[in-house]
């Protein structure tokens, strides 16, 4: 399984890889993109089989490019790792249609709860 991790800190990005990790997610192939146009491009070369996803990004936010592939009708899974976990950017990211939306800081349960009927 190919999974893309979108977030502009490259600390963030090996932290979310290794947390997918101690979750029991192992041997997946992980891409990882700085921001929402970087990972576009990367759905389009890669073809990944989940994305997770930063929030606020520069250049494309998460919700930007998570409505981008939705109007490219795109149905990748989909999740944000973000700090803000505001009810109504719960609202509008489940209505964009992701998956989960795990709050800053996280544990690998965290992980685990969310990506447990979508990672095999």
């Amino acid at each position: 399984m190919k999974i893309l991790i979108a977030d502009d800190s490259r600390a963030m990005r090996q932290v979310i890889a290794h947390m997918l990790r101690e979750a029991g997610f192992r041997g997946h192939q992980i891409l990882e993109a700085k921001d929402g146009a970087q990972a576009l491009q990367v759905v389009a070369s890669e073809e990944p089989d989940l994305i997770i996803s930063d929030w606020n990004m520069p250049e494309m936010t998460g919700i930007e490019f998570l409505q981008k592939l939705r109007e490219a009708d795109d149905q990748t899974p989909f999740g944000f790792v973000t700090t803000e976990v505001s009810p109504a950017m719960r609202s509008l990211a489940t209505a964009s249609g992701a998956r989960f939306l795990i709050g800053k800081p996280f544990t690998s349960d965290d992980f685990h709860d969310a990506l447990c009927d979508v990672i095999d």
